[in-house]
């Protein structure tokens, strides 16, 4: 039996009203006040604006102000421009049919002055150029006004008003953080467009506090780009930048990335922009954090900005309401590239490391309460045990045989040939990390430069040695192996064994020969010839761990630098490990000539340099 109640009151199908449709795509477009600064904010960009000018009451809840010297409306033009779907931006093809791939502007659907129209009262004056006179239109819950005169801008351009953000729409405030949330995440948006365009002065006023004031960059390309992004970003990232250029085909990859001992705990600080266009897309942003991952630990994250400029029918902006997310024709060549260009870059740093690292230790080392000259609480120490006090040759002790990972110039048999001077020889310019004078609590290589000191994590430092010279050793003539005599037996889960025993092969082109040992151990029977006091129980129950995070068909090979960055750190000099001069200076050599060693393989700085100057500010001599 048909049940009558529900036949009756059966869902009919109906057309909903405009002003609820513009309500419904303006919850795509305006998800917060920062999306209407976006749209804004790109429309000016659109217009040829050099100068944009945003004030914010109440995290742009209350009042927003945008105002702009654009090119501006006329009266017909500004009628127009609060139609859902009204733009004069999108291109016509050939065919005479729009041309949505082949899009250049910031903007092109006209959506978002109808959708902010739609939800807020908002109101536009604009001025032509060329124009004698300025007209103006109001827009309240969707309900337009009449088009009508004022009095003129005095210049070409538009000024936007918008009140009461949300208020036809109040269930959308429950969903809103706080005002203070809300300013950060427009001061945030405002960033992002300032530093994709250094030729366009920004300036954003926060409840009566100026927050940005940034001038347009006169001068032009790679300078104009670092003196915005410093402007930004602070000094500090000028000073530890590289410089990102590189062009494949059509595409090219420009910008600034920072060395990897300048790094932060999220991946907040890295802007990627596409045509000009800021977008947070997590193909670029994997392809960074492939780039880095040879060089930083996990939870740590490199400050980039990037730019990929490539030609509009290669890249698709229409995939996302808000036009964040863009899909690339040819997505491995964009992501190789980007690598590619930054590795490079790296590769051309050497050894240098961030010169916030010996802002900090100078920091740190500042007596609290020290006036100068006020003599010490204590005096001066040698420290027992390790190479004597500064500027004396080291008092002769039994020199010990480097281990042979650090490279055939450090065995004492080699020295003569490296040319490594003595210690009390004064450093030369042509060696940047000076001449070993010290050794401290047999961990702390101690240098004299030119014109200051260099102190050495020596740990550290042959970490990344070992690892650069076993990445080479793989690529080039695999990794030679040494039979041990007694066979290392290490204790595992039944699960670890498997996950290890899955991998012989590829840990066999690695140096590492291993075979089941029971049930629940490995035997290891074969090491890398390089590293030479390798921890192997350690370095087994880590790699472990490793190979449990790895996808069953992610190869070793794929993950090259995690496992060969494990086996460089359990085979790298410890520290406590007494060094004697030659040693130490052939430590220093090495790292002038290996690339990336001003880091370990985790990110943090292989060695602090400290210049003489700032030394003499720390004992109030300046």
């Amino acid at each position: 039996m048909t049940d009558i109640s529900t036949t009756q009151n059966r869902p009919i199908i109906r057309r909903l009203p405009a002003q609820t449709v513009n309500r419904i795509a303006a919850g795509e477009v305006v998800e917060r006040p920062a999306s209407v600064v976006k749209e804004l904010a790109e429309n000016a960009l659109d217009a040829g604006a050099t100068r944009i000018e945003i004030q914010v009451e109440g995290g742009g809840l209350s009042r927003l102000i945008i105002e702009d010297n654009g090119k501006g409306m006329s009266a017909e033009e500004l009628a127009l421009s609060i139609e859902r779907h009204a733009t004069s931006k999108l291109p016509i093809a050939d065919n005479g049919d729009d041309d949505l791939l082949n899009i250049s502007t910031m903007g092109f659907r006209g959506e978002a002055l109808p959708s902010i129209g739609s939800i807020a009262r908002l109101t536009i004056v604009s001025q032509a150029r060329g124009a004698g006179d300025a007209w103006t239109i109001d827009v309240e819950g969707g309900e337009r006004s009449e088009i009508r005169p004022v009095a003129p801008l005095g210049r070409a351009g538009t000024r936007i008003e918008v009140r009461d953000l949300f208020y036809a729409t109040p269930a959308r405030l429950k969903f809103l953080k706080s005002e203070r949330a809300e300013n950060q995440g427009i001061n945030d948006i405002v960033k992002r467009m300032a530093m994709s365009r250094p030729d366009v002065a920004f300036f954003l006023t926060l409840d009566g506090r100026k927050r940005l004031s940034i001038a347009a960059e006169t001068v032009g390309g790679a300078e104009a780009r670092k003196a915005r992004l410093a402007a930004i970003l602070g000094t500090e990232f000028g000073d530890n930048a590289l410089e990102i250029d590189q062009v494949r085909e059509d595409i090219r990859v420009s910008g600034f990335a920072s060395l990897p001992t300048y790094s932060r705990g999220n991946a907040q600080h890295q802007f990627l922009f596409v045509n000009g266009r800021p977008v947070r897309d997590k193909l670029l942003g994997g392809a960074v954090r492939g780039a880095y991952q040879d060089f930083l630990a996990r939870d740590r994250h490199p400050v980039v900005a990037l730019n990929i400029d490539l030609p509009t029918d290669q890249v698709d902006v229409n995939v996302h309401p808000a036009k964040t997310e863009v899909r690339f024709r040819d997505a491995g060549l964009v992501r190789g590239l980007i690598v590619g260009a930054l590795r490079h870059a790296l590769a051309g740093a050497g050894h240098r490391a961030s010169t916030t690292v010996a802002g900090y230790a100078l920091g740190a080392a500042r007596p609290q309460g020290y006036q100068p000259g006020q003599p010490p609480a204590q005096p001066y120490q040698t420290v027992a045990g390790n190479v004597a006090a500064w500027g004396r040759p080291p008092e002769p002790h039994q020199p010990q045989a480097f281990e042979p990972g650090m490279s055939a110039r450090i065995e004492p048999e080699f020295q003569h040939q490296a040319g490594i001077a003595p210690v009390e020889t004064p450093p030369g310019p042509e060696w940047p990390l000076g001449v070993a004078r010290a050794q401290l609590h047999e961990t702390y290589v101690i240098a004299q430069t030119g014109d200051g000191i260099v102190i050495v994590d020596q740990h550290a430092a042959h970490e990344r040695l070992v690892y650069e010279r076993m990445k080479a050793m793989i690529e080039k003539t695999g990794v030679e192996r040494q039979k041990l005599l007694v066979p290392e037996i290490v204790d595992l889960g039944e699960d670890e064994v498997r996950r290890i025993l899955e991998r012989t092969d590829e840990l066999q082109e690695l140096g590492l020969v291993v075979e089941a040992f029971g049930a629940g151990a490995i035997a290891v029977r074969e090491k890398p010839a390089l590293l030479a006091k390798l921890d192997i129980q350690g370095l087994i129950r880590d790699l472990a761990d490793d190979l449990a995070e790895y996808a069953q068909t992610l190869s070793l090979r794929e993950k090259l630098e995690d496992v060969v960055g494990t086996m460089a750190c359990h085979g790298s000099v410890r520290a406590g490990r007494r060094l004697n001069g030659e040693e130490m200076n052939a430590l220093l050599r090495e790292m002038e000539e290996t690339p990336h060693s001003g880091q370990c393989n985790h990110g943090r700085p292989t060695y602090v340099e400290l210049k003489l100057a700032d030394i003499e500010r720390l004992f109030g001599r300046r």
